[in-house]
């Protein structure tokens, strides 16, 4: 195993900068997943890890060898890809056993591989069947298998659940995170799925046109996102944004908005807040259906439905910006019209008018 060091790593196609200038280490033992939207340079980048892409500039180290320049069987990797690459008329073990084989490894190392991968993948029940008639999330656990088996310094994945149905993506989730705890592999796993980011990865690269805007745990970059971009991308819903008034005074600015209740005090001047906005989680809102002290504004009930986990959405409104609040199915029953909510001080993010998170 070892680290992966990228060094001012740049790639350019044309006028496009796909991975522009990224100095980042990605941990020895722990997964990293790349995150983010299609064309946002998260499988560009995996590529040129993994050598398949050649590099504008820039260096890439595995622990403190520079493989910048070698070619993709020079950098002892494996690679999981989109979709299951079995053989046909192989059993299950022999498509596992045949890297280790082309290899010329002993009979018996053979055998304690697969065996050993074949245990880790929880499918010892079915390694005498023709992998090519397998389902498709049965397949990709044999090619997984087949990578563990040649116990390469990283494993590198591409999106290997896209073209795995929903109730297989499930059970596979499951077995995967199982897997990536008993192997300590050093890991990177591209997605544009948040929720197989937040499952799997040690750490996250949070990926946009061709730059990580955080790298980070998976708890600290969704509650503490350092861009509105961080905010809405992730969460079901994401985040919500509000537009708060600012007025200046000596010293300083005050800063409103209905669901505060009370002003933000703060010694910017109301010329570095301009453009500013909050944001703040769907499920950090707080609601009451009775008026309190601490429940001030009353806001109207525009939509409610039941989400994962018997949860409820509501949809309200407070002048022109419409947002949603995540509640228990206890309190979502009761809400059935007007309501009062506020926004707590504990869970509000200040966001410039670039989008870049701030202390007040």
């Amino acid at each position: 195993m070892a680290e992966i060091r990228i060094v001012n790593l740049l790639k350019v196609f044309g006028s496009l900068h796909a991975v522009d200038n990224l100095n980042y280490t990605f941990s020895d033992g722990k997964v990293t997943c790349l995150l983010g939207p299609s064309g946002c340079g998260k499988t560009t980048l995996l590529r040129m890890i993994a050598g398949l892409e050649s590099i504008t500039d820039g260096e890439i180290y595995f622990g403190n060898k520079e493989i910048t320049n070698l070619s993709t069987r020079e950098r002892n990797i494996g690679m999981v890809f989109q979709y299951p690459v079995v053989y046909k008329g192989l059993t299950v073990e022999q498509n596992i056993a045949l890297p280790l084989k082309e290899a010329r490894m002993d009979k018996d190392e053979i055998a304690e591989r697969v065996n050993e991968a074949l245990s880790l993948l929880a499918i010892q029940d079915i390694r005498k069947r023709d992998a090519w008639e397998l389902s498709s999330v049965l397949r990709q656990k044999v090619s997984v298998a087949r990578e563990v088996a040649r116990r390469p310094d990283i494993i590198l994945f591409d999106e290997p659940l896209t073209n795995v149905d929903a109730n297989s993506k499930t059970l596979f989730k499951r077995s995967f995170k199982e897997l990536t705890q008993k192997l300590q592999q050093t890991i990177v796993y591209v997605t544009h799925d948040q929720t197989e980011a937040m499952t799997f990865g040690d750490h996250i690269a949070l990926m946009k046109q061709g730059k990580v805007v955080q790298f980070d745990a998976p708890r600290e970059l969704y509650n503490h996102p350092r861009e509105v971009f961080g905010g809405w991308f992730l969460g079901n819903p994401g985040m919500n944004f509000f537009q708060p008034t600012v007025q200046g005074k000596v010293g300083g600015s005050l800063i409103t908005l209905p669901l505060l209740g009370k002003p933000i005090e703060t010694e910017k001047s109301a010329q570095e807040l301009q453009g500013m906005s909050l944001g703040i989680r769907p499920e950090h809102l707080a609601v009451s259906k009775t008026q309190t002290d601490d429940f001030s504004v009353r806001v109207p009930l525009k939509q409610k439905w039941i989400v994962v986990g018997g949860q409820y959405l509501l949809t309200s409104q407070v002048g022109d910006t419409t947002f949603r609040i995540k509640v228990s199915p206890a309190v979502g029953r009761e809400i059935d019209g007007d309501f009062y909510c506020r926004a707590p001080m504990e869970h509000l993010m200040a966001y410039d008018h670039k989008g870049v998170h701030f202390t007040l």
